[in-house]
């Protein structure tokens, strides 16, 4: 196994997202899982039905041990929940992380519509998180939390979102485009000095559920194992698709992926 990302999110007790979402990406594409779990929550296809957090001081705990004695390649941020809670990650990282490429999903809201992220967190993500960040993966609703803007209508304003959440310190910005609404899915990756725009064909199917976590983890075991940037994201989208194409469309509501099914293809 070549890559090791340590992933700090919640639990999803339904297996399509969060941890358990992450470590399947991580194991398919060759990589080293280890965790640090923020919140456990009760969810399945349908919904979030409860979360219970997990003390700050255990989930700072949780990281320091694993980088002390396995290290990490790469770090990758989740469902962090409460301000709290990114408080505690953001001063391990100030100790133990510095060097190591951070990969942030700004996790808020689940596709259910339930609130993962509490309101007063959203400051204390943009200034103690954001800064370390090699990437930022947001949806175009968390672009919107992020930066303030009301409406995200076109590539323009992605490219101004992009702008703005680089302003807070991220080094690189990819914003996911799956809201707008066109037949073409749009991915905008956006440097200091550089813009890639990532164009795919949407499928319409409901079996997304973890879809953002897949990518960021994806992206992250991508930088683990010595990828630039830009092939990274490619593989990662790569990988993406060929998990929603081949979901096993388990559940009533918005299904999980298939996390193994292109192994064989990114040695």
């Amino acid at each position: 196994m070549r890559g090791r990302v340590l992933i700090v999110a919640g639990s999803d007790s339904g297996g399509g997202a969060g941890i358990q979402g992450d470590i399947k990406t991580v194991a398919a594409l060759g990589g080293y899982a280890t965790t640090a779990i923020t919140a456990l929550t009760a969810q399945n296809t349908l919904g979030v039905f409860g979360v219970f957090p997990v003390n700050p001081d255990f989930v700072a705990q949780q990281m320091r041990v694993v980088l002390a004695d396995i290290g990490a390649d790469a770090i990758k941020t989740g469902m962090l929940h409460t301000a709290a809670v990114i408080e505690a990650i953001a001063d391990v990282f100030d100790e133990r992380g510095i060097g190591i490429p951070l990969v942030v999903d700004p996790v808020m809201v689940a596709k259910s519509g339930a609130h993962l992220l509490d309101p007063d967190a959203v400051l204390a993500l943009k200034q103690r998180v954001l800064p370390h960040a090699e990437i930022v993966t947001p949806n175009l609703p968390e672009a919107m939390v992020l930066t303030g803007m009301s409406e995200i209508r076109d590539l323009a304003d992605m490219r101004h979102a992009a702008e703005l959440i680089r302003s807070l310190g991220a080094r690189t910005v990819l914003i996911k485009g799956g809201h707008l609404e066109s037949d073409t899915i749009i991915d905008l990756l956006s440097t200091d000095d550089d813009e890639i725009v990532f164009q795919s064909s949407r499928i319409h199917t409901p079996h997304t559920h973890g879809t953002g976590c897949t990518l960021a983890s994806a992206i992250a075991t991508s930088l683990a194992q010595g990828y630039p940037l830009r092939d990274g994201v490619a593989r990662a989208r790569a990988y993406l698709e060929q998990a929603i194409l081949t979901a096993p469309g388990h559940g009533h509501g918005h299904g999980p992926l298939n996390h193994g099914h292109t192994v064989r293809l990114f040695p």
